[in-house]
């Protein structure tokens, strides 16, 4: 229901963003959105990580009446929100497991005042699910204080998503429940393929007629996308392999020649450059870290983030990171790489502009989340790299894990249970299962390609690369080293280097890839052959 008061009078939305967020202008497409949630309309919004998605729920639920509850998947998530927004002067409350019982009691009394102070409430899906919370929700709604909810990371509620949360699909209740009016929805995501941007627009039941879809292209333009293909990058320890160490740091030393170059060698005035790995494991993380940090005489500081450190040490080590020091005062011991290793538990939230690349130190398990990753790289807007490393070995280990999860599900979603009757759908789990399998595979497909632009990869997998073709009207697989027509501005390897420099590169792995590159498709194909019941309309 479009809300005819703050349509018909002119809201400034400059005012706020600059008075509330201090914020000097909008980003490209922001502005769109905002208007459209103060104007009640249902949102979805598709866009990459850098380009502050919150603020097109967050800037509303300050200039408009009543209460917007947000639910967020992650706790650390929340709370970065939640402080931020307190740091501003927004009056902003969230419940979740660390909210003592006085403090529940004095959020919930305000906002069941029928006046209530509080602007935004983040919550968990967990605490949706609640009857208790539901009951205050619809309270809340009858006296005409609800006026939004926002969904954030949006994609969870679908099983053909890489990061499906089984309590995001109860959010259809909203819709169902707080339907006189019913109540605006604003769904956020920078991940979602056309199947799964159905999925949330299907189960949030969000209104066709006055639903307003925003898009952005998957793939960042300053991101500079690279696979860097290795024979043996990690022996039967499971450590970092040297080979793999030796052309990281190689390439740091370059990056670091370069800066030089430009000041004429002088160091004094080069700040630490930021920068993100990716591996699989906590033990890979702080071995990996270790190693770095002495590989180099003290140019680079790699500390390891993962979740089994105590919420305070990553904290600090979030803090420093974000904040590295400068090197207006000269100081021996500022190094000029400060790196993050890390397990795929830092990434949600944090923000930082100036990481100039993201490294993943194996194959990622999802493309989903490896998009979503790298793009944490460059959100100040300048040139920024994603590098992959990627290798047989590791390959062949998850697509047989995924297989065995593949195979497995499908053999409890087909035993019948002991009384006959199964409350879960006997299909949910395989489907998702398959949805892993088949994201990893799009990984292994953009890592082994030395035929398509990496940019035109990202955005055919997305389902936008009608969007924008980049300047480029030639087919991706003419492009050569050096014309004009590259799609990205030579923005990945494949236009920097072209499909014979790519390839001779990938060569260097053992022949097993030609034999995998055929075999791990038949597979798909067998599987899908086998459980066409579970697998129907698979995008």
């Amino acid at each position: 229901m479009i809300n005819g008061n703050l349509k018909r009078r002119k809201v400034d939305l400059d005012f706020y963003l600059h008075r509330v967020f201090r914020k000097k202008s909008f980003r490209p497409l922001q502005r769109e959105v905002v208007t459209a949630a103060v104007e009640g309309h249902d949102v979805f919004l598709q866009a990459s990580t850098s380009f502050g998605k919150s603020l097109c729920f967050q800037l509303p639920a300050v200039i408009s009446h009543g209460v917007t509850v947000v639910v967020c998947p992650l706790l650390a998530l929340m709370t970065d929100q939640v402080n931020a927004l307190q740091a501003l002067g927004v009056a902003v409350a969230t419940i979740n497991s660390t909210t003592s019982l006085s403090e529940r009691r004095e959020i919930l009394a305000d906002l069941l005042s029928g006046h209530p102070r509080t602007r935004l409430l983040y919550v968990t899906p967990e605490l949706c699910q609640t009857e208790t919370f539901r009951r205050n929700l619809q309270t809340i709604h009858s006296q005409g204080e609800l006026n939004r909810v926002a969904i954030d990371e949006a994609h969870c509620i679908s099983e053909w998503g890489h990061d499906f949360r089984p309590a995001y699909k109860e959010l259809s209740w909203f819709k169902r429940a707080l339907n006189n009016p019913p109540v605006p929805i604003s769904a956020c995501t920078a991940t979602a393929t056309p199947r799964v941007r159905q999925d949330i627009i299907n189960l949030l039941g969000l209104d066709p007629g006055q639903l307003r879809i925003f898009n952005t292209p998957s793939a960042r333009p300053n991101i500079h996308y690279e696979i860097r293909y290795l024979q043996n990058p990690i022996d039967d320890s499971g450590d970092s392999g040297k080979a793999q160490v030796d052309d990281f740091v190689s390439w740091l030393k370059s990056i670091q020649s370069r800066r030089r170059a430009r000041l004429g060698g002088n160091d004094a005035n080069l700040p630490p450059i930021s920068g993100i790995i990716y591996v699989s494991f906590r033990s890979s993380s702080e071995n990996l870290a270790g190693i770095l940090s002495t590989s180099w005489n003290g140019n680079i500081r790699a500390v390891a983030y993962h979740a089994g450190l105590s919420s305070q040490d990553r904290t600090q080590i979030q803090s420093q990171w974000t904040s590295p020091p400068s090197l207006s005062e000269p100081d021996d011991q500022t190094p000029a790489f400060y790196i993050i290793v890390a397990t795929n538990a830092f990434g949600m939230g944090i923000d930082n502009p100036h990481v100039r690349f993201v490294v993943h130190w194996n194959p990622p398990r999802s493309f989903e989340g490896f998009v979503q990753e790298s793009g944490r790289a460059g959100r100040d807007g300048r040139a920024a790299a994603s590098i992959v490393y990627f290798n047989t070995q590791e390959r062949d280990k998850v697509l047989d894990r995924l297989r065995r999860d593949v195979e497995n599900a499908y053999n409890r979603a087909n035993k019948k249970p002991a009384n006959g009757v199964s409350k879960d759908d006997p299909n949910s789990n395989l489907q998702n299962q398959y949805a892993r399998l088949r994201s990893f595979q799009k990984v292994v497909r953009y890592c082994e390609s030395t035929s398509r632009c990496r940019h035109e990869l990202i955005k055919e997998f997305f389902g936008d690369l009608e969007l924008e073709r980049m300047g480029s009207q030639a087919p991706s697989s003419e492009m050569k080293p050096g014309s004009s027509a590259s799609p990205c501005d030579f923005a990945c390897d494949f236009c920097k280097e072209g499909s014979r420099g790519l390839t001779l590169r990938k060569a260097r792995m053992t022949i097993e890839n030609e034999l995998m590159d055929c075999t791990q498709w038949d597979y798909m194909s067998n599987m899908e052959a086998m459980y066409p019941d579970a697998f129907s309309g698979f995008d």
